[in-house]
């Protein structure tokens, strides 16, 4: 594979191209692009250029650079969560009618909560998260229901490491954590009130599949007040129902 003379590959000279976008930075200039990439100027307009023959990449109609929708076909196609979309988007869809507010779908991702799928309406409260946008573990309902079903050492590991308060409600304390994952254990549940925006409520139930193994985690965000907790029987029912088609537990059941 072609090297560059710092003996870089060209691999990795395009990954860091792809690794430039995100969910603010959807569309950018050239020299932007160049900048987060850290690419020479000549280096990156020459990849661009290739990609966007290739359609991996396209200018928008102020020229600048997007992700090209021939990339988004091949990445659609064999997206690992496909199944999982799938199975959950018509009940996501009824459980977003029934409520009102944004209804999430998150897996693990390393040492993040990764959002794979989100709906939202126009008169939902503020949401800090966007479709595959990332949250820390331990920061949200969502992330604490994986982390809470996740390996021990997964666990041990985001507890001696770098908690963040995104907010003064945020939990960043290993010993208030570790007891707030085994309560999400034994309730089956995550809620969270003001963890990640100070006037939302993110409330979280796992998604099973064979064999009782949880692969994601289903959330609302609601506006932070007493009313949030009356959305609890609708999200436990929404999970339950994704997890029986994937083949997991047909009915809450609590760990240890």
């Amino acid at each position: 594979m072609a090297r560059s003379m710092s003996g870089e590959s060209l691999m990795s000279r395009v990954v860091r191209i792809y690794e430039a976008f995100g969910p603010e930075h959807r569309a950018v200039t050239l020299s932007e692009l160049a900048r987060r990439s850290d690419l020479p100027l000549a280096t990156a307009s020459r990849l661009v250029n290739e990609l966007i023959d290739y359609g991996w990449l396209r200018r928008d109609a102020q020229r600048r650079i997007c992700i090209g929708v021939r990339m988004w076909e091949l990445a659609s196609r064999a997206a690992p969560t496909f199944g999982l979309q799938e199975a959950a988007i018509p009940i996501m869809s009824d459980l977003h009618a029934a409520i009102g507010h944004h209804v999430q779908l998150g897996v693990l991702h390393e040492r993040e909560v990764l959002y794979i799928e989100r709906l939202s309406a126009s008169r939902s409260i503020r949401n800090k998260v966007h479709l595959a946008g990332r949250l820390p573990l331990h920061a949200s309902s969502t992330g604490l229901v994986l982390l809470a079903h996740a390996p021990a050492e997964l666990q041990e590991a985001v507890l001696a490491g770098s908690l963040r308060a995104l907010t003064t409600h945020t939990l960043v304390e290993p010993d208030r954590l570790r007891s707030s994952l085994s309560e999400i254990r034994r309730t089956g549940i995550a809620y969270c009130p003001g963890y990640v925006d100070e006037c939302a409520t993110g409330i979280a139930v796992p998604v099973r599949a064979a064999g009782g193994r949880t692969v994601a985690a289903l959330s609302l965000v609601l506006p932070n007040n007493a009313s949030a907790r009356s959305a609890i029987p609708a999200l436990r029912a929404a999970g339950l129902g994704i997890s029986r088609l994937l083949g997991g537990a047909t009915e809450f059941r609590a760990t240890a």
